[in-house]
């Protein structure tokens, strides 16, 4: 006699796992992981990696010069040498380039502004790509934006190394500094805060995008031709679009004000200045929020 097997719930095979209907694909928006950015104390620990950053520019520093026989000479060479040769291009074409240097011999007008772009554009460049293959992203607990930091640092000292140039040339060309010059740390600050912007920003970015890392050399060589770098900004920019220029990239007007209050005998400009000074921190804000944004993927893809 046959007995029926009820059919009323599907069968299934050994090791086989009926289909699960309520899983769901997500969990809820309000359990999902988010990464907390809390600026207090991201800034706090920035600060406390103080001696990191002191030790990776004291590591750089003898990596780069240590082997060396002229050592910190070599930060002379990049603006003298670009100094001489624009310095015979102008004298070659000074009828059709309209540069005013108002009666400063040209040479030193020219370096001092080439001297910092030489910071800014090595700053940059070498922060930018301070993430890439570097052997000490995992090893060392601390903020992640100490690297490009780091690199601003170092290119800080180059800078001051070419600087000591300058009174061989105020000798030579018998031109003395201005008292003005005391005003010379605000736009050198402005500078400082600026060029650490941009380089944190670019080192984020070349993680992901490494594109830029070929890219990055070409746009710092065109960026020497900014207004204010060689020659003055009011020649290029009207008076009524200058605050906006300042306001987007005010590397080219903080680099004019510096070399106003060295050789001109004229306080930076406070209007300019002003508006410099809070473009930067703007930047500063907001790369930093993008920077620690990233920061989670730094480690898996460079």
């Amino acid at each position: 006699m046959s007995h029926d097997t009820p059919t009323d719930s599907p069968s299934t095979a050994p090791g086989d796992f009926p289909e699960r209907t309520d899983i769901l694909a997500l969990p809820p928006p309000e359990l999902r992981y988010r990464r907390a950015l809390e600026i207090g104390p991201a800034i706090k620990r920035l600060f406390a990696a103080r001696p990191i950053i002191w030790a990776l520019i004291v590591r750089q520093v003898r990596a780069t010069y240590s082997q060396q026989v002229l050592g910190l000479a070599w930060a002379l060479m990049t603006p003298l040498a670009q100094m001489l040769v624009f310095t015979v291009l102008l004298n070659r074409v000074d009828n059709k380039t309209g540069i005013d240097t108002h009666g400063i011999p040209k040479q030193l007008w020219l370096y001092i502004g080439l001297v910092a772009w030489s910071f800014f554009s090595s700053g940059v460049a070498s922060g930018g790509t301070s993430l890439i293959a570097n052997p000490l992203l995992n090893k060392i607990y601390a903020p992640r934006e100490v690297f490009p930091i780091a690199q601003i640092a170092t290119s800080m000292i180059d800078a001051t190394a070419s600087a000591m140039l300058l009174p061989i040339l105020m000798i030579i060309t018998a031109h003395g500094i201005s008292v003005t010059a005391l005003w010379a740390p605000i736009p050198l600050l402005v500078l400082v805060g600026f060029a650490t912007a941009i380089a944190v920003i670019v080192s984020a970015i070349t993680v992901y995008a490494r594109d830029l890392r070929s890219g990055l050399p070409l746009l710092l060589q065109l960026g020497m031709f900014l207004p204010g770098v060689l020659y003055p900004v009011e020649k290029v920019i009207p008076a009524s679009g200058r605050w906006l220029y300042t306001a987007i990239a005010p590397v080219g007007s903080v680099v004019g004000e510096l070399r106003n209050c060295m050789l001109l005998n004229r306080a930076p400009d406070p209007t300019t200045m002003g508006i410099a000074a809070a473009s930067t921190a703007v930047w500063l804000f907001f790369t930093f929020l993008f920077f620690k944004r990233l920061e989670t993927g730094f480690a898996d893809v460079s």
